[in-house]
Formats: structure tokens, sequence, C-alpha cells
């Protein structure tokens, strides 16, 4: 019986999940790629209460690390007509940028030119 009610329970909150997940589907603030969710909720904010707001949401600022998770970015950046935050930083090497936990970056898909510190980066 025990485990017939943890199936139960099980259900009904994967059915929860996904009428949530559908929900933001829609209002376009949530999308996913390579098992990564990428969520936003559709405020300006400056970078250091972005950080603070992905935290608080259990997760961490964007950064991607392949074409997919760039790609998840740039539907927030479209959709919201805006520009995005991502988790990196310039190092102690002008032009050289690395993850916020000093790691050196793997992927990276600058525009022409860029960084140039004008913020088309």
């Amino acid at each position: 019986l025990v485990d017939n009610e943890m199936e139960d329970v099980l259900h009904q909150l994967e059915h929860r999940i996904s009428r949530l997940e559908g929900v933001l589907h829609l209002e376009k603030k949530i999308t996913a790629s390579g098992g990564k969710i990428f969520a936003t909720n559709g405020k300006r904010a400056d970078f250091y209460t972005t950080l603070k707001k992905c935290k608080e949401a259990g997760g961490s600022i964007a950064t991607p690390r392949n074409l997919g998770e760039n790609n998840a970015i740039l539907y927030f950046v479209k959709n919201f007509n805006t520009y995005a935050y991502l988790g990196i930083k310039e190092s102690l090497i002008p032009s050289k940028f690395q993850f916020l936990d000093g790691t050196r970056l793997n992927y990276t898909n600058w525009h022409l030119n860029e960084p140039s510190g004008k913020g088309e980066e």
C-alpha cells in the first residue's frame, strides 16, 4: 500500500510540474537545452541583482557552454528584446574571459570584433 501511495504522490507531483512548465513555456519564461533549464522573470535588473535572484531561485546565472545553451539564452534576448547577463568575467589578462569561479572558458560565440567593452559582446 505504501508503494502505491508513493506512486500516486509522484504522479501528482509530475502532473503539477508539467502544468507549471507548460504555463512558463506559454509565457516564454522557460526553455531547456542539454538537460539544463533556463528561466527568466522577464524583468530588467543590474548584474548583481541578477546573480542574487538566480541564487534565490536555486540556480545560477546562465553560462553558455555550447551552441545549444547559447541559443537558449538568445531565446530570451529575442523574446524580451533585451540583453542577458552571463556568468563570465574578464580575467586579469585584458581581453581574456573566464567563468565567475575563475575557470577558463571552453566555448565562446562573440560577435565580430567583440568583446570591445561597449556592451555589444
